[in-house]
């Protein structure tokens, strides 16, 4: 590997194929340590196999591109998952061993990535949780700086649903084969990104997990997109983008209702007001706060941004 580097002990490269089982592993019980001796809830309530899914999904959708860190003998000591995109890389899950303590890995793998993004002279993107001073202090030690803060807020659904708004000139449907090119269009309208080949990987669904919703003007131009994701190790709605709060609103209230009787999480643009008065008034409840963070030119969001952990891609 071009990027290839050592460390005390350790050595970076791709992950093999056949070591996905070791990742997933290594991803529920770091995620779900750090979380227990922080004084909160597990985020992983399952089994270590349903974090097959971030080795399943970020294998279609960019193979090869996840990191690890290697003693000799072959065990992982870390790992993390990376993005490229037209516009940007984007910086996957990273995790490191709950019992190596600090030896520079989880350093190693970020610089190694930061140097995949300047080989190709794009910025490097990444959602950190804002409870984890540790990560927060990583990135921005190496020069990443914030551009949006989130709100994580949780619903419960009921078994009924949720109402969804009557927006004036505004029509939502499911998406389907081909709207794609329109929401991509989108994206790089409200904050110069561009990723169509994700969105047309939920809207295939091949793997029968993910659900994708647009919102459509009286033209039929596209003028929202939200995408969510149905598994035991991901509950969650995003990514999704709209021209405004309502219309935002809109798609979230009729992603909920895929989710009936369950309790996604989804992460809201702090600054906009509305939109999140409109989800307090559905019953949000705040879990977490994440922050929006760049190396290189921050994009200007001109819209609503909701980003995602399942894939952290933009």
């Amino acid at each position: 590997m071009k990027n290839e580097r050592t460390g005390p002990g350790f050595t970076i490269r791709a992950m093999r194929p056949e070591e996905s089982d070791k990742v997933a592993e290594l991803i529920y019980e770091s995620t779900n340590q750090w979380y227990e001796t922080h004084g909160h809830n597990r985020i992983f309530q399952g089994k270590w196999k349903d974090c097959r899914i971030f080795t399943d999904v970020y294998g279609d959708i960019d193979p090869g591109c996840c990191l690890i860190a290697v003693t000799g003998d072959e065990t992982i000591l870390g790992s993390c998952f990376y993005h490229p995109r037209k516009t940007h890389v984007s910086l996957g899950i990273m995790n490191t061993h709950p019992a190596i303590g600090r030896k520079g890995v989880a350093k190693a793998l970020l610089i190694a990535i930061m140097d995949i993004a300047k080989d190709q002279d794009l910025p490097v993107r990444l959602v950190s949780s804002a409870f984890n001073l540790d990560s927060y202090s990583l990135y921005t030690r190496q020069g990443m700086a914030p551009f949006a803060i989130y709100q994580d807020v949780m619903i419960n659904v009921p078994e009924s649903g949720v109402e969804v708004d009557s927006i004036p000139g505004i029509s939502i449907r499911e998406a389907r084969a081909g709207d794609e090119s329109a929401i991509d269009a989108l994206e790089g309208e409200i904050w110069q990104t561009s990723r169509q080949g994700d969105w047309a990987y939920f809207i295939e669904n091949k793997r029968g997990i993910w659900h994708s919703t647009v919102a459509e003007d009286e033209s039929g131009a596209v003028v929202g997109a939200l995408v969510s994701v149905a598994h035991p190790g991901s509950n969650m709605l995003g990514p999704g983008l709209a021209q405004s709060p309502q219309i935002a609103a809109a798609l979230i209230q009729t992603e909920l209702n895929n989710h009936k009787g369950k309790s996604p999480v989804f992460l809201l643009p702090a600054n906009n007001r509305e939109l999140v008065s409109a989800m307090y008034a559905l019953g949000a409840r705040n879990c977490e706060m994440h922050v929006g963070q760049v190396l290189g030119e921050a994009p200007e969001i001109n819209g609503i941004v909701m980003p995602t952990f399942m894939p952290e891609t933009a």
